[in-house]
């Protein structure tokens, strides 16, 4: 039998292992991952504010891989061979394949802050972030008065900003957060009415927004204006990079070091390579890194891989030219942003949750009590 690889629990694989468990192909499948349950980053500002416990925000691959037939290796890719069609895990053992499909995100750029030590806390890995959120949350209640500062002016970086302040204040802490986002501003890429919403509203839960480069020093960060803040703890959610090993990869690379796909999300080196996710770049147009897109190419890798496999035709993903983002800004409240339409409110929230535990109940496979 033919060998599949998946690397990586990302979104996108998640469609993966649906259409292989509706296919019944007879393939030696594998899906090597770092852990058996993938945290949706779609809910984790709810679960940082509280909303959600963390079983409501975790997919458990566990059962999606039997579905699948597909066997679950709990450790990580440390490299790979293209040419040798090949991937090396953590512990040294080498796995050959047939095909491979890439789908395991990127890693936080942290050259600027490195200075900042244990006070550093990366978004990614989403496994070591979870473990210390409460870590932070208990230091907070303690002193008299904590400070977080929150490094990146995306959308990852504003929820989780809102979602800190709502944390600390729904626990009475004497804390205070402030938001750093870069000289062009919060949310690139969004219309200028949604940033105004999203700076109004920092402005009423009393969260400072600071427009300037940051370096980490000893205790908090020097901003390129000269000005120097102290911080207990800063988050980041700005700076990926992608995993160090695909520079030896042999994989076709774009000039950041991504993969190289095409509309098929195939590589444009090595046919039998895919990829989807942060971890690649398509050459045909420009599309955000973003979960949205993962989601949405997951069906078409899917069908790419089985038809690989099967020696079917290829299919390409089209990406929408606007996507819908929900963002949320701490209590059950969200702000939309669709092209240049923007609007605000409680309904907003209730919009994203239900989209959220949509996405979660088709995700989940409920495990039968013997």
């Amino acid at each position: 039998m033919k060998r599949l690889i998946l690397v990586g629990g990302g979104h996108a694989h998640l469609g993966v292992l649906h259409a292989l468990a509706k296919s019944r192909q007879k393939i030696d499948a594998l899906l090597i991952t770092p852990s058996a349950h993938q945290t949706y980053s779609g809910m984790l500002p709810g679960w940082m504010a509280g909303h959600y416990s963390l079983k409501d925000c975790q997919i458990d691959l566990r059962p999606l891989a039997r579905a699948a037939g597909v066997k679950l290796i709990i450790d990580q890719v440390a490299g790979m061979d293209a040419k040798r069609q090949c991937v090396v895990l953590s512990d040294g053992r080498h796995l050959d394949y047939d095909f491979v499909s890439l789908d395991m995100g990127s890693e936080p750029n942290l050259s600027w802050l490195e200075a900042l030590g244990d006070r550093l806390l990366p978004v990614k890995p989403l496994a070591e972030f979870v473990r210390r959120w409460p870590d932070i949350i208990a230091e907070a209640a303690k002193q008299d008065h904590f400070k977080l500062a929150m490094v990146g002016g995306g959308a990852a970086g504003v929820e989780l900003a809102f979602a800190a302040q709502h944390a600390f204040a729904e626990r009475a802490c004497n804390a205070s957060v402030t938001l750093i986002a870069s000289e062009n501003g919060i949310l690139p890429g969004h219309a200028p009415g949604v940033a105004r919403r999203i700076e109004n509203l920092l402005k009423k839960r009393g969260i400072a927004l600071h427009q300037a480069h940051a370096v980490g020093v000893e205790n908090g960060l020097l901003l390129g204006n000269g000005q120097q803040l102290h911080a207990d703890v800063v988050i980041t959610a700005t700076g990926a990079t992608p995993a160090c090993w695909l520079k030896l990869s042999r994989l076709g690379l774009d000039e950041r070091g991504y993969i190289s796909v095409d509309a098929s999300h195939r590589s444009n080196s090595h046919t039998n390579v895919f990829a989807a996710g942060d971890v690649c770049t398509r050459t045909d147009t420009v599309m955000a890194r973003s979960g949205v897109h993962a989601v949405f190419s997951g069906p078409v890798v899917a069908h790419n891989l089985i038809a690989s496999l099967t020696g079917g035709r290829l299919i390409r993903y089209h990406p929408r030219q606007r996507s819908l983002y929900l963002l949320a800004t701490g209590p059950k409240h969200a702000v939309a942003s669709w092209g240049k339409f923007s609007a605000t409110g409680h309904w907003v929230w209730r919009w994203k949750n239900w989209i959220d535990r949509g996405f979660m109940n088709r995700n989940s496979i409920k495990v039968k009590q013997s």
